[in-house]
């Protein structure tokens, strides 16, 4: 349904309601013409439509409405009384509007010529004007009635008005039409008004339903009686179905919440003298309506926010080359099982050396602290209770407060924020918040003895490793495990151990591989159970504390199985160096990245090579290595391994000889005797997924050149001229 058929369908159930009401006010107000409040609701009722009917062009409808108001409102003033005959007007005016509304409902349009408004006009008019009217019988009578409301048994009954004169023609009547035998419903037979305490009892009651389904479904698994499991699966489809039918009931657009955005930016503009554009995309986005009602004021303020610290204003804006006009673009859209939020503006962004200075000066993090952040990191200052940057305490900011409110009220509902900005181009902020709360599916794995509830919106797949392709694809980087999957480096985290316990070496490994915002890594567990829809349940307050855990849930046994909190594993293990490639998809990434690996050569010098062109990274004890003529080797996977110091081969010193190890990145060379050449370097870094921009300065036999890889000069080396130079026998 487009937004113009929706705006009518809720238009048209709408005025239903209200002219049912108005029959009885009518009514009751010729009994009792002098109840003022009375004249009041039927006024404000017509009134409403005919400003509605206006505003979406249904002209007859207004033209209608617009003369019984006038006459309602010499009622309301006192200007004329109530008599029969104006009641009879106004009575007939209702009934023209309802088979008016039917039409409208059949076509789209108030056009339908068997509906004529024009005589009901004219009655009205000529009781505006003191006349005696003639009340046409035949204006409504001859509108088609909806078949909701058609009776079949009996012909309608002539009504009479009273002190009004008969209609000079009489018309003749329409037979009777049969009935097909298929019941249609009206647009206001569709929808039904529900207390939302009511909804909420179902949502709890569909919660202990899905409990005891699992358990049932449990218990009769093990049960060899046919009837028990085929009533088993029974009850699993139909409280699926009664539960993704009740959830839907609670889902409702974020265009609700964004609604009131537009004069809370026009207001707060026009106050801190900023031109701003607001521009809103994906308000159609659906969530639950207890998480719509949670993300309301953090989203509010963080609109507050943008306009008051992100965009400048119009003479700034100017000086610095761009448009007066600034642009706040809000942004929803469903991913992963999750609604994101973006709040985007091209505003002056934040300055993270700023936030650092101002964090210090004012005590949130000592000096120490911000040495060892990176950029993120130091964005996320800003959530820090007491911070402000702000120079003057104003009505809009200034005290320090906010920001962490609108972290802890996302985080409350198992969401998360963050902030990316870049100085002088804007800020964004991404809010990822669940569908829902009550029931969510999720992948059961056990760890120790226990069972342990992972959420399918952070599940990307899972990974079994065995035999040869365990020592091959997994390995260390930088003291840290990871796994080549697919020609990536993905980190290893290990749940034993996120836990507090210690890591069993296995023969085989299993790896969930988990998405969190930007940070794709793998857990790695010792089961997989299944995958079961758990009725997710708060922790209790002395847990709250510890980011690995997000909830729990009761298994269909009836043990408590706690929820794994992806987001707080990937924290606590420090997980985000590597970057995933949907990352950049999703930030709109277009230009040609590679991936590199990021090494130290010679006395801190960086270089870095392809990722593509490294098989594997290996660590070998000093005195493993040989010599075979001219050439070092190391005795590796029952065979050589030549080895190629690469400082000595594009020409720097060779420090590689301090240590006990040596650190080898592992290249499949088809020009090597044995497939393989092992590149001596003296220490990773770190893996890169950047647009390179090469430079010629550097440029030597080994190396193609230089390019800015983390704020830092790198050699990029050229694998194939290095194995060429080493001599390294064909």
């Amino acid at each position: 349904m487009d937004d113009d058929a929706e705006i009518i369908a809720e238009f048209l159930v709408e005025s239903h309601e209200n002219l049912d009401q108005l029959d009885r006010d009518l009514v009751e107000l010729e009994r009792q013409p002098d109840s003022r409040e009375r004249l009041s609701s039927i006024f404000r009722t017509i009134h409403t439509i005919k400003g509605t009917s206006g505003f979406l062009a249904f002209g007859r409808l207004e033209q209608l409405t617009h003369v019984g108001e006038t006459l309602l409102s010499r009622l309301r003033d006192g200007e004329a009384v109530m008599t029969p005959p104006i009641a009879e007007g106004l009575l007939t005016m209702v009934d023209t509007v309802r088979a008016l509304l039917e039409a409208i409902e059949r076509s789209g349009s108030d056009a339908d010529p068997a509906v004529d408004v024009a005589p009901v006009v004219a009655v009205i008019e000529a009781l505006l004007a003191g006349e005696s009217p003639v009340v046409p019988d035949e204006t409504v009578a001859a509108a088609p009635q909806s078949d909701a409301d058609v009776r079949y048994d009996a012909e309608p009954a002539a009504v009479e008005p009273a002190a009004v004169e008969p209609a000079a023609v009489e018309p003749e009547p329409e037979a009777p039409k049969e009935w097909d035998g298929v019941e249609r419903r009206a647009v206001v037979d569709a929808s039904v008004r529900v207390d939302v305490d009511l909804l909420d009892d179902l949502v709890d009651l569909v919660g202990e339903l899905v409990l005891t389904r699992n358990q049932l479904l449990q218990r009769s698994s093990l049960s060899s009686d046919i009837e028990l499991q085929r009533a088993s699966q029974r009850l699993d489809l139909v409280a699926s179905e009664l539960q993704e039918s009740v959830m839907k009931t609670r889902m409702q657009p974020i265009g609700q919440v964004w609604s009131k955005l537009p004069r809370v930016v026009r207001d707060l503009s026009h106050q801190l003298g900023r031109e701003v554009d607001l521009v809103m995309d994906g308000h159609e986005t659906e969530l639950d309506r207890s998480l719509l009602e949670a993300v309301k004021d953090p989203l509010t303020h963080l609109v507050r926010n943008s306009l008051d610290h992100g965009i400048e204003p119009p003479d700034v804006r100017r000086a610095a080359g761009k448009p007066a006009k600034g642009t706040l673009s809000l942004r929803a859209y469903h991913e992963s099982g999750q609604v994101v939020v973006e709040i985007a503006d091209d505003g002056k962004g934040i300055d993270p050396d700023r936030i650092a200075a101002v964090a210090i000066e004012r005590g949130v993090v000592t000096r120490d602290q911000v040495a060892r952040m990176d950029t993120r990191d130091v964005l996320g200052l800003i959530f820090r209770p007491g911070f402000s940057t702000a120079a003057t305490v104003s009505n809009i900011s200034g005290r320090g407060v906010g920001m962490d409110v609108v972290r802890t009220n996302i985080e409350r509902i198992g969401g998360s924020v963050d902030v990316s900005s870049e100085p002088g181009v804007g800020t964004t902020t991404r809010v990822r918040i669940p569908l829902t709360l009550a029931i969510i599916p999720a992948l059961v794995v056990g760890e120790g003895g226990e069972r342990y509830a992972i959420p399918q919106a952070n599940l990307v797949e899972l990974v079994r490793i065995e035999g040869d392709d365990l020592r091959r694809q997994v390995q260390n980087l930088a003291g840290a495990p990871v796994l080549r999957l697919r020609g990536k480096l993905l980190p290893l985290v290990s749940l034993a151990e996120a836990l507090g316990g210690t890591a069993e070496q296995t023969e085989a490994l299993t790896v969930v591989v988990l998405q969190s915002d930007d940070v794709r890594f793998g857990l790695c567990v010792s089961d997989v159970h299944d995958t079961q829809e758990i009725v997710v349940k708060p922790i209790g307050r002395q847990l709250k504390g510890l980011e690995t855990y997000a909830g729990a849930t009761i298994m269909g046994d009836g043990r408590v199985a706690l929820i794994l909190d992806v987001a707080g594993i990937a924290t606590t293990a420090g997980v985000g160096a590597v970057p995933d490639e949907a990352a950049d998809t999703r930030a709109g990434a277009d230009d040609d990245r590679t991936a590199l690996l990021v090494f130290e050569v010679a006395d801190g010098r960086r270089a870095a090579l392809p990722l593509a062109s490294v098989a594997r990274l290996e660590e070998f004890d000093r005195a493993r290595v040989e010599r075979s003529g001219a050439a070092e080797v190391v005795q590796y996977r029952d065979g050589l391994l030549p080895l190629v110091r690469l400082a000595t081969a594009i020409g720097l010193p060779d420090t590689s000889d301090q240590g006990d190890q040596i650190s080898v990145v592992v290249h499949e060379s088809e020009g090597a005797a044995s497939g393989a050449v092992g590149i001596v370097i003296d220490r990773v870094l770190d893996v890169v997924e950047v647009a390179i921009t090469a430079s010629q300065v550097g440029s030597r036999v080994g190396v193609t050149g230089s390019a800015i890889v983390q704020d830092r000069v790198t050699d990029l080396v050229d694998l194939a001229a290095v194995v060429a130079r080493s001599g390294v026998p064909a």
